[in-house]
């Protein structure tokens, strides 16, 4: 019953970004033609897509987007497996639902980039194949500045880009669950790091009754 909790809670991650997404695509227009504002100009819905990796981050070659397809393949059953690792274990319950958290979002990410080229025809058109080159759908935008970088800057410079890149529900699930477990790591991992304290402590003690009997 506890895997089931927590796989879950994946689960439900999984469909809330996936609803979400869908209704995006087939009720929003593409683009800033179809910008909603929520709360004025700093936050809004804008429906996008990212045919890479998180903040619109590309592999440069034909089969890039095949790699990383495959090695987010490989990343969901690593933190599937995890996940029923820590659960065995019976971890701190917070710690395991920021994992399902993650979880989740990596899941919900993947779909899009195994099935939306063919479901939603929304690969790119030089991609070799439409499967496994989805491009994943975004719609959270905050909008903190955007406008052309100073052709000075390194790298970016001269482009025009956002101060904050637009995300999904996947995409905040995995940011908040990595969030949690930085922020709280030390009171998760308490209870594993406590015992070990309590033995080097006997072990001082041991070698300090050692020495007193030896001098």
């Amino acid at each position: 019953m506890k895997y089931l909790k927590y796989f879950g809670i994946a689960l439900l991650v999984i469909i809330i970004d996936q609803a979400v997404k869908m209704i995006v695509h087939y009720e929003m227009d593409f683009g800033t033609p179809g910008q909603i504002k929520v709360i004025g100009e700093w936050f809004k819905l804008h429906y996008t897509t990212n045919p890479g990796m998180a903040f619109g981050m590309q592999i440069g070659s034909e089969y890039g987007k095949l790699l990383l397809t495959s090695f987010r393949l490989i990343a969901m059953f690593g933190i599937g497996y995890y996940l029923y690792y820590i659960i065995k274990k019976n971890l701190h319950p917070a710690y395991i639902v920021c994992i399902s958290m993650i979880l989740g979002g990596a899941i919900g990410n993947l779909v899009d980039s195994v099935f939306y080229g063919v479901w939603l025809n929304n690969a790119p058109y030089n991609a070799p194949t439409p499967w496994l080159h989805g491009q994943v759908i975004d719609m959270f935008y905050i909008d903190i500045w955007e406008g052309f970088i100073p052709e000075w800057v390194p790298i970016w410079g001269g482009s025009y880009t956002a101060l904050w890149p637009i995300f999904n529900i996947a995409d905040a699930s995995i940011f908040v669950g990595v969030t949690i477990i930085l922020i709280f790591q030390g009171r998760f991992f308490k209870e594993e790091i406590a015992p070990k304290k309590e033995e080097d402590v006997d072990e001082i003690q041991k070698q300090f009754i050692e020495g007193e009997e030896n001098a």
